[in-house]
């Protein structure tokens, strides 16, 4: 499903995603009411959203999808690239935040990765670090691993500051040693590789001992 106020750009990209054998656009949107409605009587795997909409914003129906216990995966499709939005789509559910200026096949392919289960985030196909077998956060501090925790929570530097009881300084410092330790380099990287983990979680398979 997609929501953008937009017609020719939901055109553009339902024609986009439409080429691909093995996705199709159940629905279209245009505001935030009409996307909430028929999100909840399509049910769609996933929903792109606009930031941007004549009666809210995109956050706001992802809040209310959530709310109503709807299960779409959403996308956030945006022109903005920006720190705080991207927390508060993270927030609300948001598996990927994709900038409009992502190439057509490239919007396609953050649909199967987020049906798939992934959780994206970088500068153009917004894409979170891979887990592998090695636990990049191993070497955190505990100060850092609680940082981590926070920033995926959606706080700002000041919000983390406040919870933890020291400077905003000592946070930024906080930040900027455990991206260099998980070979990361956006603190909107961080929030999505916690988003990533909390979704798919490295939990021991039912019947095995941890």
């Amino acid at each position: 499903m997609i929501v953008d106020d937009h017609e020719i750009v939901r055109r553009g990209i339902a024609e986009i995603i439409e080429r691909a054998d093995d996705l199709k656009v159940v629905a279209e949107a245009g505001t935030v009411n009409d996307a909430v409605l028929r999100a909840q009587l399509v049910k769609p795997e996933v929903i792109l959203v606009d930031l941007q909409l004549p009666d809210g914003t995109g956050i706001d129906i992802l809040r209310s999808l959530k709310e109503s216990g709807c299960d779409a995966l959403p996308v956030v499709l945006t022109s903005f690239d920006d720190d705080t939005a991207v927390a508060e789509s993270l927030k609300v559910g948001a598996r990927a935040f994709v900038l409009k200026n992502v190439r057509g096949n490239e919007i396609a392919d953050v649909v199967r990765q987020v049906a798939s289960g992934q959780v994206l985030l970088d500068d153009r196909t917004i894409t979170a670090r891979k887990a592998d077998s090695d636990d990049p956060t191993a070497s955190l501090t505990p100060s850092e691993r609680r940082v981590l925790m926070l920033i995926g929570d959606g706080l700002s530097n000041r919000e983390i500051g406040d919870r933890l009881g020291v400077a905003e300084k000592t946070v930024k410092n906080h930040i900027t040693s455990l991206l260099a330790k998980m070979g990361l380099q956006r603190r909107t990287q961080v929030a999505a590789w916690v988003a990533g983990q909390r979704a798919t979680s490295w939990r021991t398979p039912r019947g095995e001992n941890p």
